[in-house]
């Protein structure tokens, strides 16, 4: 497909609310989870609105729309490249892994799986994972609105994959954010910094899930005499 022709039609009019959104996101949300001393991908990262806000000391993004790289700061690495193949990264070299909506426009399970295998092999000791997308039991028929939806999710299936290659959760919610920003409402700012505080809230609007989860930490040796 043309994904920059897609990205086009979708996002255009919606550019800047969304980069609004997103710096709130990242200050007053996600910016808990990441360092600025960390090395951190946005994976699948489109206009840039996640790595370009957040903090960190090297910082990667990766689509395979080559169209976006001139949207992302001078501080990001562009990596125009196949997230199911091995990534030109070495192993454990990442911090932070981040990745919003993305998952879903993989083509199959295996895609996915590659994936996975991927973060963790390139996510240090107790490094991150920070997934959200759409979940199908809170969109349901809504979730095929978007022609490059292709892998439905939800926060237990995402949940039950991390499980079974080793990570551990950190935080799984089965509705954080509303669908999408795409003909959207355009709320203002202060509404969305409230929103974000109040967790409550998010079970009657939210229709995307989030998962953090982290690579297992590096196991003290034991000393002494048995």
């Amino acid at each position: 497909m043309d994904l920059e022709k897609i990205y086009e039609n979708r996002f255009a009019s919606t550019r800047v609310y969304r980069n609004r959104v997103w710096k709130i996101l990242c200050r007053d949300f996600f910016g808990r989870y990441v360092k600025p001393a960390d090395a951190v991908m946005d994976l699948g990262c489109g206009y840039g609105e996640f790595i370009n806000n957040i903090q960190g000391a090297d910082k990667y993004g990766m689509d395979l729309n080559a169209g976006v790289k001139d949207m992302l700061g001078d501080d990001v690495t562009f990596l125009a490249h196949d997230c199911s193949q091995r990534w030109p990264l070495s192993d454990q070299s990442l911090d932070v892994v981040f990745s919003s909506n993305f998952f879903e426009h993989l083509p199959d399970k295996e895609a996915l799986l590659e994936t996975i295998s991927e973060i963790k092999r390139c996510l240090r000791p107790n490094g991150r994972l920070i997934a959200m997308g759409p979940n199908i039991n809170r969109t349901q028929g809504a979730y095929w609105d978007f022609w490059d939806h292709h892998l439905p999710l939800t926060e237990r299936s995402m949940r039950e994959l991390l499980e079974v290659n080793d990570f551990d959760i950190e935080l799984c919610r089965r509705s954080f954010m509303p669908y999408t920003l795409v003909d959207a409402i355009q709320y203002p700012e202060f509404m969305i910094k409230i929103y974000l505080r109040l967790p409550f809230c998010w079970r009657f609007f939210g229709k995307q899930f989030l998962i953090v989860a982290t690579t297992p930490g590096v196991t003290e040796p034991q000393h002494g005499y048995s």
